[in-house]
């Protein structure tokens, strides 16, 4: 993959401000806050989701910014946990001298890495996975107050990425989680401002999308993978979402 493709997967943005362009909806974004060996201020941005920059201390951090693409590419459980760091706490914080020393030498690795001149795919994804997996076992080590209605966000967004294939029917989920549909619907608007189906729909999409341009697979194949019962309703709802039919959109791409 050559240098402009890259830039297209992965970015990096010193000084991020609120004008800065993210990838595309289908990009995840963390800012981080080092504030010399004190403490490390991180923010994260989901699928889907804006930063909440009303938390943002300064415009002096630096953003990494990703598409899903670079976690999707490994095994479920890997994927499964970069979702619960996201969606888990909007924010996080380090204040131990040595976990902010870590953090701190893996994204200069990554930061080195991404501005050379021989930018590795490989090593780009493979960087990005250990600082991850450092935030991940930082995250869960760290006691935290725990918010009931975000747990149960995050309970949701973990069932819909195991089930969503075979399952789209909101109930579903509200029953494994053990509340009334109407009642997940109220936590999710709350938190998200997204009912359990716009989410379920929105997921849909973005697999759509990504099994369009990166496989040979036909449209009737996606229809049936996604759930749906014919080739016509799923062009209706590709389209009504896109704009487009999943042909035209394979052909652009």
């Amino acid at each position: 993959m050559n240098k402009a493709s890259l830039n297209k997967k992965i970015q990096i943005i010193e000084n991020y401000g609120s004008n800065s362009v993210l990838l595309s909806e289908n990009s995840m974004g963390i800012y981080f806050e080092f504030n010399l060996e004190i403490n490390l201020k991180i923010y994260f941005k989901p699928l889907n989701e804006v930063f909440n920059k009303e938390g943002f201390t300064n415009n002096q951090g630096i953003l990494l910014n990703f598409e899903r693409d670079l976690i999707d590419e490994d095994d479920i459980e890997y994927a499964l946990d970069v979702f619960s760091l996201f969606n888990k706490y909007p924010e996080f914080e380090i204040t131990e001298e040595s976990k902010i020393k870590q953090i701190r030498k893996l994204f200069l690795l990554l930061e080195n890495e991404f501005y050379s001149s021989e930018m590795s795919y490989v090593m780009l994804k493979t960087l990005l996975k250990v600082l991850l997996l450092h935030l991940i076992r930082y995250q869960n080590n760290k006691i935290l107050e725990q918010d009931l209605n975000q747990k149960r966000v995050f309970q949701f967004l973990e069932l819909m990425e195991t089930h969503f294939l075979e399952n789209t029917n909101a109930n579903f989920y509200a029953e494994k989680i053990g509340i009334s549909l109407k009642r997940l619907n109220q936590i999710l608007k709350g938190k998200l401002d997204l009912t359990a189906k716009q989410i379920i729909q929105q997921r849909q999409i973005t697999e759509a999308k990504r099994r369009l341009v990166r496989s040979e697979i036909t449209t009737k194949e996606l229809a049936y993978k996604l759930g749906f019962d014919s080739i016509s309703s799923f062009s209706r709802f590709f389209k009504k979402h896109i704009g487009v039919s999943p042909s035209v959109f394979k052909q652009e791409r």
